[in-house]
């Protein structure tokens, strides 16, 4: 751990995977509960459109890809709002239009912005600079300010959406938000774990927590106890085997998906014993 603190890049690295492990599941809880689990995915893709126009225009990639996340969150809930048909077709064309487009303007790009495209794709250890670590500070501090002061409102609408607009609660504006935070978290963590991957990390922990948890709250924490880990870990073992981060972390994400569930038999088992 000596030797691997030692380089200024893992250091930066190290703190940018501790806020995707923080962040990803505490949003990813609200999707899961919503039934968008592949809702990470579709802005992920977006992203990567964003990552080849600024490839393509000589812009910095993290707000080039934030806002055509976050336009792509828009959109995509507009659809769904006019038909359900529409916005499950809708997901599809973000999947494929998403990362054809992030491809083609990557590739129409001077210089081997086709080939830097892989880690964004993937994750890398050494593309986290100073200025990226602020940014990704300052959008995960929104993310739970959000979170702390809607939470209320956002787990209403992801339990049950017309009780939700019963209560008086603005169902559609929660619903965008959700989207755009989804979006605010794929673009953090695309240094770290990769545009194709990050949605892994907003899910595996919360399904992971599932496994034994009973309670809404209990499940948030415990996945983010899991994704903290599984961020770290996998980012530690990605250093050693020299492999690229994003799939050594969802990796030891599942894996601890796998533990979970193995833990949960007995679990089960005890809490339908009669007492």
């Amino acid at each position: 751990m000596t030797a691997l603190l030692d380089f200024d890049f893992m250091r930066r690295a190290l703190v940018a995977a501790a806020l995707v492990g923080l962040i990803a599941p505490l949003i990813g809880v609200f999707l899961v509960q919503r039934r968008l689990a592949l809702l990470g995915d579709g802005m992920g893709h977006v992203a990567l459109t964003g990552v080849g126009l600024a490839f393509l225009l000589g812009t910095a990639p993290i707000p080039t890809a934030m806002a055509t996340a976050v336009a792509g969150a828009f959109l995509i809930e507009f659809i769904r709002y006019r038909s359900r048909t529409a916005g499950d077709v809708a997901l599809a064309l973000l999947f494929y239009g998403g990362i054809a487009g992030g491809v083609m303007l990557a590739s129409l790009a001077p210089g081997r912005a086709s080939s830097s495209l892989n880690a964004y794709l993937f994750g890398s250890l050494s593309t986290v600079a100073e200025a990226d670590l602020l940014a990704l500070g300052a959008l995960c501090l929104v993310v739970v300010a959000v979170v702390v002061v809607l939470g209320r409102e956002m787990f209403s609408v992801s339990l049950d959406p017309d009780l939700a607009a019963v209560q008086g609660i603005r169902v559609r504006a929660m619903s965008t938000l959700m989207a755009v935070l989804a979006a605010v978290v794929v673009v953090v963590g695309m240094r770290v774990v990769g545009l194709l991957l990050v949605s892994a990390i907003m899910i595996v922990p919360v399904a992971a927590a599932q496994q034994v948890t009973r309670s809404f709250r209990g499940t948030a924490v415990l996945a983010i106890v899991i994704g903290l880990a599984a961020s770290l870990a996998g980012l530690v073992g990605s250093f050693y085997v020299e492999v690229p981060p994003g799939p050594t972390i969802v990796l030891v994400a599942l894996a601890g998906f796998a533990v979970m569930a193995m833990l949960a038999v007995p679990i089960r088992r005890r809490r339908r014993e009669p007492s």
